[in-house]
């Protein structure tokens, strides 16, 4: 005799919003506890630094931890380091009304690596608001933060926030570079489009660590069919938060207008017949060798399949024209307040 149950719809209905209700609850806890925590290092930190103005020795700091320990044995957080830290917190943030709301909304220890790491104020908003919209460990947020996450949203150059849907283009634009560094493929300065891919393959390891961690290999030169006729897509990825197949084309030289429709035709075949119907549609990154940034604007105003275009480079470094690239303080705030 069998004693497996049936379940019927509306019984899964009502479990899963049972199991929403609970995982909101105790990410409402967990939200509570954490803001308690921040607010006390914060009250802490201020406290410090007042003494600190009142022209009290740096020697009352270890004093300070030396007794909170003795008193709160089982709580960790006040060593030396920690409790400066929570001046240096009060001290940094106390002043800016963009700032100072917002380091509630995520732990102490995230907030520490973006104060250490992020000296501008935008760019530690960038981060503050990206941690909490997409729930960053603190590893993958300091991952993102040497992955220079926040110029890449800057800069990057792609049609997706007026072609991909609300719940997806912000974490798009943030999974594609304006510029990839090849270094460790070790090519020579010249060299051909096949010699580039196969290098990548080679090395794929290390290709998809400069792609970002959620990028997944499926295969190179990936056959399409249409009509009795063959196409190849250099390099096909898949994106696990996106859920998209991602067509990566490789080119040695300029980037050219003709790319995006030949890359739009890649699109429209792989969401006909490769993606399941449970996935986003696919999405395109052109990485090339260099681009006219005006030209790429033009090729893609007028699509309406999501393309990104990227440089390349065989080192680590930024271009100095970098520097002067980056959107004036009122169009970084405009990019910023779309993640909220």
């Amino acid at each position: 005799m069998s004693n497996k149950i049936t379940i019927t719809k509306e019984q899964i209905s009502f479990i899963t919003e049972i199991k929403e209700r609970v995982r909101s609850a105790q990410y409402e806890a967990m939200k509570f506890v954490n803001t308690t925590l921040i607010n006390l290092y914060w009250d802490i930190g201020k406290s410090i630094s007042e003494k600190q103005n009142e022209s009290w020795g740096e020697s009352v700091v270890p004093t300070l931890s030396k007794e909170l320990q003795e008193e709160f044995p089982g709580s960790s957080g006040f060593s030396v380091a920690n409790l400066w830290l929570m001046a240096q917190f009060y001290n940094e943030y106390s002043s800016n009304k963009i700032l100072e709301p917002l380091v509630r909304e995520i732990s102490w220890t995230k907030n520490i690596a973006i104060m250490k790491k992020c000296k501008e104020v935008q760019e530690r908003r960038f981060y503050i608001l990206t941690t909490k919209k997409y729930g960053w460990t603190k590893s993958v947020l300091t991952h993102q933060i040497e992955n220079k996450s926040y110029e890449k949203y800057l800069l990057n150059q792609t049609n997706y926030d007026q072609v991909l849907p609300d719940h997806l283009k912000n974490q798009a634009i943030l999974s594609v570079k304006d510029q990839y560094n090849f270094e460790l493929l070790d090519l020579a300065d010249e060299h051909s489009e096949r010699e580039l891919e196969t290098s990548i393959i080679k090395n794929i390891r290390a290709f998809l660590m400069q792609m970002g961690s959620d990028f997944a290999f499926i295969g190179n030169q990936y056959r399409l069919e249409v009509d009795r006729q063959e196409y190849f897509i250099d390099l096909l990825l898949y994106h696990r938060q996106l859920r998209s197949l991602i067509a990566v084309e490789l080119k040695i030289g300029d980037f050219k207008p003709e790319y995006k429709g030949k890359m739009e035709f890649y699109l429209s075949v792989l969401n006909d017949k490769v993606k399941h119907p449970d996935e986003n549609d696919a999405i395109g990154i052109i990485i090339c060798k260099s681009k006219s940034r005006t030209i790429v604007e033009y090729s893609l105003k007028s699509s309406t399949m999501p393309i990104g275009v990227s440089t390349y480079s065989l080192t680590a470094k930024l271009p100095p024209e970098y520097e002067n690239l980056l959107p004036s303080p009122e169009e970084i705030n405009e990019k910023i307040n779309r993640i909220e």
